[in-house]
């Protein structure tokens, strides 16, 4: 799924493109994708409005139309957006369409069907998206932005230190920080030199400042190189190239670029987790809290090679089925930007 840096691209991309562009029309082709209205309500709610900025918030873009409402897009594990003339072919997989009046639409692609689009209105008094006049926040459940500048270190620390949980699964929660997903989370844990099955509790300071600046420095430099297309995910100016950049998510058995011992995978929480149990070593005590609550089954499933640990010598995710995967992937993206390209031509 995109995370904070792959969505952050795409609101980039598309501020050049649809900031000023009034809406004309919308059509979808899967009730689904609306999460707020059906489909002839929306088009009604969105039509001749002005597009006046694009946003984000956590994984989530924020379309501000002119009105005192936005809409808010999900792209979820395949979404895509592209920009085309009106005519242009269109492929099966487009699920909602925003027609503009100066003859360009904005395509929201995905084919498994899990994206969401939201219109909302903002509270006059709060400024937030609310669900309904007076109703709750639509952001309500997201904790802050890791890479505001108002997110200094020591508000990390307040956050970390009210919390009981294992970093992995931590950084997974939004209502913790907004935007980390699976592959930023394991980056940077491995930056940070801490397991994932490490307890928040007892990490001492010098811990805590290492993972404030592991989390800000990948998150950037993924911005810079528009995220990872490692699935499906693309942007409207194209693929991102942060996985060539990428230290341990799936490179299971690989060597770690820090130790040259193989990089270990585990599943927390039904989650892939990569790291070097050599780099980043799960302290005694967090190792006995395992034992006793039956989580030591966790490290027992281990792949990536032995390590002399006697467990996972052979990796789930092998290099050659890795390599399939990517490829089929890149497959994809190249394909849905093949269409976009002759669409716009």
């Amino acid at each position: 799924m995109p995370e904070l840096p792959e969505v952050e691209t795409v609101v980039r991309d598309l501020r050049t493109r649809i900031v000023g562009a009034e809406i004309s029309g919308a059509r979808s082709s899967w009730a689904r994708t609306l999460r707020t209205h059906d489909s002839e309500a929306f088009a009604a709610a969105v039509r001749g409005r002005r597009i006046e900025s694009v946003g984000r918030r956590a994984k989530l873009l924020v379309v501000e139309l002119s009105g005192g409402v936005a809409l808010t897009i999900h792209l979820k594990m395949t979404g895509q957006l592209f920009v085309m003339p009106a005519g242009a072919p269109e492929d099966p997989y487009i699920r909602l369409v925003l027609a503009f009046a100066d003859g360009r639409e904005l395509r929201f692609r995905d084919i498994r069907k899990f994206g969401r689009v939201g219109l909302y209105e903002r509270d006059a008094a709060t400024g937030e998206l609310v669900n309904e006049p007076g109703g709750s926040a639509v952001f309500a459940g997201h904790g802050p932005e890791p890479l505001d500048p108002a997110f200094s270190l020591a508000a990390f620390r307040r956050r970390l230190r009210a919390r009981k949980g294992r970093l992995k699964p931590l950084l997974l929660d939004q209502a913790f920080i907004a935007g980390i997903g699976n592959i930023y989370a394991d980056e940077a844990l491995w930056a940070a030199r801490l397991h994932p099955l490490r307890s928040a509790a007892a990490l001492r300071p010098a811990h805590e400042r290492r993972l404030y600046l592991a989390i800000r420095s990948i998150l950037a430099e993924a911005i810079e190189r528009r995220g990872s297309s490692i699935d499906d995910y693309t942007a409207p100016d194209g693929d991102g190239e942060m996985q060539e950049r990428l230290q341990v998510y799936q490179r299971t058995g690989e060597p770690c670029p820090r130790c040259g011992r193989p990089i270990r995978r585990i599943v927390i929480g039904a989650r892939a987790t990569h790291f070097c149990s050599w780099c980043q070593r799960l302290p005694a005590v967090d190792r006995a809290a395992l034992q006793r609550t039956g989580g030591i089954a966790i490290l027992k499933a281990m792949t990536g090679g032995d390590g002399g640990s006697g467990v996972g010598a052979t990796p789930r995710d092998s290099a050659a089925t890795t390599l399939r995967t990517k490829t089929a992937a890149a497959t994809r993206r190249a394909a849905a930007r093949s269409s976009a390209t002759a669409g716009a031509a």
